[in-house]
């Protein structure tokens, strides 16, 4: 084919609407073939050849296509390149290829935009994904028809992802509340009913998951086979919706309607596999560890996310426990543990260490379970799992004494590290929250105060996401508890820690109204600034009738100590005699009375018939009494009580050394005191 025939069918190619991505395939290949060797423009014609290979789903061939076209084609199909890059799950090359990119033109900058956050949301990095879809709702410039509503069902999914990563404070409020007119599309009322799941509102998910799947139904945009396949997460969500609910027959039912033929998305299998197997192990635990060893994660794309296979990792542990597999179990979180260096905070790291110990106790609770746990603490001490367990043991038994002891022996070790990651864990809010609730039990309000204000201080001095992800939520606590506190140190802490908040959020009121408080007496000009954007008083008051409070009086709260002397004076006017004296010795206002048990009848109990008087003695010593035997009769024969009464006599001791009694010899009678003559033999 000469050169020009070449460039009509460049022309043709650039010019003509093919619909058969196979046809345009073939034509395209048919002009390259022919033009090679000559030094001829097939650029356009290579670039038609990729396209359709990547409407095709042949990535792989596309990929070798434009290795293939030279540099030329190279810069042509920079988008088809990170495309084909992203389908075959080779992220970071196709993040190299965006980097490297030097686009001017506009239209071509807003489709490497949204690859970009495909690419980014299939890497995880979900708070990359949600930033770009904004920028990209924000400018609406050379945007396709229907682009804006695809934004919005994309940005709602990277939002999910966020809570579903532990990053909720990553997205907006008014995101994360869909309104009714974003609700109109199957596909937003899913995302809304993941973002609830992830913050554990299973009801409200039920409705939007509800909702979903009757708009998916009714839709016209899907053929029949298309909305069967949209219609296969929608009822794994709600089969795991109803199983949280408690509502396990529903969940069974879904569960077995599911046509997981209709659906080629191999995520979605595997995820209903899974939860099938959930259900099962409730029947056969064998069966359901056998099936779950089987299931295989996907490759490249089709691969779950970290959350999603660390669940899945912690289920078949579970399933393992369940038909007593433990040395293996125990071995392989072992080995999965000791590659961290730094203590792991995640749930995922987390739950490895609490499947250990499951495994070192044999799935025993109490005092055997932590004659097993502590040797293995010890060997590994920064393990945050095996540490949580051990607490929760000792609460259970009611002895946080031991367990505070070891929660500040791990701060220690902590604080003694120099590395900004181990700071991050001994000041993570969970921690500092356990820390808080365990100093609670003892009333240790100055050790609460001490640990709030150093968490607060640690987290004032991040930046970036940092300043605004985790230590959020944990500033704000910090703030108010430190404000109850009449030292001008807290105050002046939590004055900071208000100040930080409303840094990073200005139209946060409750950061407005704390650091009101906190600098209301110390330093006025600090919280000057912000009394405009607090309520007034009258504002505050309007609807309170000052009168009928005045004619009430006012009510004073019982302190600990006159609420305990109320009940031991009830106590003590239920008791009688000296076993209420006794009773209000014995008892310590550091532990809660007893409570008395009730007084039972005898069975055949009457209350006309007077009781024995002589009940109270023992009984060999009532008068009814009569013992047994020869040697009985005897005792009972030498006895007073019916028997022959012994006369008794004083006889004088010589020399003054007294008297004693003696039994009176008995009186003999005429012949009875000679002695017998002895017979003959």
């Amino acid at each position: 084919m000469g050169d020009t025939a070449v460039v009509a069918l460049n022309a043709l190619l650039r010019g003509a609407s093919i619909d058969d991505h196979a046809e345009a395939l073939e034509l395209a290949s048919a002009a390259v073939r022919a033009a090679k060797g000559r030094g001829a423009p097939l650029v356009a014609a290579q670039h038609t050849r990729v396209v359709a290979l990547l409407n095709l789903d042949r990535f792989d061939d596309a990929l070798r296509a434009i290795a293939d076209g030279g540099d030329a084609l190279a810069k042509t199909c920079i988008f088809e390149k990170a495309y084909a890059l992203y389908k075959t799950g080779d992220l970071g090359a196709a993040e190299a290829v965006l980097r490297d990119a030097a686009v001017t033109d506009g239209r071509a900058l807003r489709g490497l935009k949204h690859i970009a956050a495909q690419i980014a949301y299939r890497a995880e990095k979900f708070d990359q994904a949600a930033a770009t879809y904004r920028d990209l709702a924000s400018n609406q410039e050379g945007a396709n028809y229907g682009e804006e509503n695809d934004l919005r069902i994309n940005l709602s999914a990277a939002d999910a992802q966020l809570e579903w990563q532990g990053k909720g404070w990553a997205v907006p409020e008014h995101e994360k509340q869909p309104a009714r007119e974003d609700l109109e599309a199957f596909e937003m009322a899913y995302n809304a009913a993941c973002g609830c799941i992830s913050r554990g509102d299973f009801a409200k998910a039920a409705v939007f998951l509800k909702r979903s799947r009757d708009l998916c139904e009714a839709t016209d945009e899907l053929n029949e086979e298309e909305k069967k396949a949209e219609l296969v997460p929608i009822i794994v969500q709600q089969a795991y919706v109803f199983t949280k609910l408690g509502k396990l027959e529903e969940a069974v039912k879904l569960q077995n309607s599911l046509s997981l033929d209709d659906t080629a998305d191999p995520s979605a299998k595997l995820v209903a596999r899974t939860n099938a197997l959930v259900l099962q192990a409730e029947t056969n635990p064998y069966l359901a560890q056998r099936l779950g060893e089987s299931l295989s994660e996907g490759k490249g794309n089709d691969r779950l996310f970290e959350y999603q296979s660390s669940v899945l990792r912690r289920n078949r542990y579970v399933l393992s426990l369940q038909v007593q597999k433990f040395p293996g179990v125990k071995k392989s979180t072992s080995r999965a543990l000791s590659k961290e260096a730094v203590p792991a905070i995640s749930s995922s790291k987390c739950d490895l260490g609490i499947l250990e110990a499951a495994a070192a106790s044999q799935l025993r609770t109490g005092q055997e379970a932590l004659r097993q746990i502590l040797p293995l603490l010890e060997t590994r001490p920064n393990d945050v799992g095996l540490l949580l367990t051990v607490i929760q043991l000792y609460i259970q038994l009611q002895n946080p004494t031991p367990a505070i002891n070891l929660l500040e022996a791990f701060f220690k070790r902590l604080e003694t590290a120099t590395t900004p990651d181990h700071a991050d864990v001994r000041f993570a809010p969970g921690l500092v929250a356990l820390a808080v609730s365990l100093y609670r039990t003892q009333s240790r309000h100055a050790a609460i105060r001490n640990e709030l204000a150093k968490a607060a201080a640690h987290w004032q001095g991040k930046t970036g996401p940092a300043a605004s992800g985790p230590g959020i939520s944990l500033l704000r606590e910090a703030g108010i508890e430190l404000l109850r506190s009449s030292h001008p140190a807290d105050l002046t802490a939590a004055g900071e820690a208000f100040s930080h908040l409303i840094a990073v959020q200005p139209e946060d009121r409750t950061a407005k109204a704390g650091l009101v408080a906190s600098f209301a007496t110390t330093d006025f000009s600090k919280a000057q600034p912000y009394l405009d954007a607090l309520p007034s008083v009258e504002d505050l008051t309007r609807g309170v009738d000052v009168a009928a409070l005045l004619e009430a009086g006012v009510a004073a709260a019982p302190t600990a100590v006159h609420t305990q002397q109320q009940t031991i004076g009830k106590k003590r006017s239920r008791q009688e005699g000296g076993e209420e004296e006794e009773a209000g010795k014995g008892r310590q206002q550091s532990q809660p009375a007893k409570k008395r048990r009730k007084r039972k009848l005898p069975k055949l109990y009457d209350p006309d018939k007077k009781p024995d008087p002589e009940r109270w003695l023992p009984l060999r010593d009532r008068s009814s009494y009569r013992p047994k035997g020869k040697k009985g009769k005897k005792r009972a024969a030498e006895a007073t009580q019916g028997g022959v009464v012994r006369d008794e006599e004083t006889l004088e001791l010589a020399g003054g050394a007294g008297s004693v009694k003696v039994e009176k010899a008995p009186t003999s009678g005429g012949g009875s005191g000679k002695k017998k003559k002895k017979g003959k033999k």
